[in-house]
């Protein structure tokens, strides 16, 4: 069953970009332990200053001194009979467990996709040190991931060769890419700029140059760059094709135009018979006639 906690996240998350969710995260850690620093630091001088030696001397005949001192050894007293300590044990419990059930609550909302359904789909692959991405319409580059600004992206990240890690370090987004397996994870794309990929596992010797530019684009110019991807595509493929049937009508005009090869002529020969590939003789009624002609 999920707890409150658990349920109320996605609720404060919900529209939040992956970038914003773990800045919410820090700062949330960075105020409770500046608030519990502050509280324990303070106690601590607190207490320093109130048992300080302020030079009162104890009379050993009869006790009298202006108030006790604690000696070396001595166990404290006045802690209320263990009260205070049970209480500050009972609050510190309190926020770490509920930091972990918020903290795990926000990763799983995190890693649960959200709002992705109609989100930009783009395959990652890295494979010889290098970043291959295709997208929906079979649109392939190197080295060069284009997004549309102000939108979520959805990465699916997959390896050709070994074990590389996939990650925008300015947009909080990082992902396994592995052999035979696929993983996926998404990010907001925010305004438009510039940005660097690069592989997050040592690889092998060129780790440190398998890098990716990231160029976040207005929706309508990436569209358009899309399309022009696509039509130079098309048009790549039909050049090649056409290339192709030129290459094979001009092999069949040189081919007439030089005449049968030694190859066709044998081809076009009639097979011998079994009589004659066997050698045999040919029948005696066969040879009389022949001698009465």
């Amino acid at each position: 069953m999920s707890s409150p906690a658990a349920l109320a996240v996605p609720l404060q998350f919900a529209g939040q970009s992956r970038a914003e969710i773990f800045q919410s995260i820090f700062t949330v850690f960075l105020a409770l332990g500046t608030l519990v620093g502050v509280v324990v630091i303070g106690y601590t001088l607190y207490n320093a200053y109130r048992n300080r030696d302020d030079g009162a001397a104890v009379d050993a005949a009869d006790g009298a001194a202006a108030k006790k001192q604690p000696r070396i050894g001595e166990l404290p007293s006045g802690g209320g009979g263990g009260r205070k300590l049970f209480l500050s044990f009972a609050i510190s419990a309190i926020i770490v467990v509920g930091l972990i059930i918020w903290t795990y609550s926000a990763l799983l909302y995190v890693e649960g996709q959200p709002n992705t359904a109609d989100a930009e789909q783009i395959n990652v692959t890295g494979e010889d040190f290098t970043w291959q991405f295709e997208y929906d319409n079979g649109v392939t580059t190197v080295n060069e991931l284009r997004v549309p600004a102000n939108e979520r992206v959805v990465l699916r990240a997959t390896s050709g060769d070994v074990w590389h890690t996939f990650g925008i370090p300015e947009k909080h987004v990082k992902t396994d890419a592995i052999p035979g397996q696929t993983s996926t994870t998404w990010f907001d794309t925010g305004e438009t700029g510039e940005y660097r990929a690069e592989c997050f596992e040592l690889c092998g010797t060129g780790h440190s140059g398998m890098t990716a530019d990231v160029i976040v684009m207005e929706p309508e110019a990436y569209e358009q760059w899309l399309a022009n991807q696509s039509d130079s595509s098309e048009a790549a493929a039909n050049e090649s094709d056409g290339a192709n049937a030129s290459a094979n009508r001009l092999d069949a005009g040189d081919a007439a135009a030089s005449g049968p090869t030694p190859n066709d002529v044998a081809a076009s020969r009639p097979a011998p018979s079994a009589a004659a590939a066997s050698g045999a003789s040919p029948p005696i009624a066969a040879r009389d006639r022949g001698e009465s002609r």
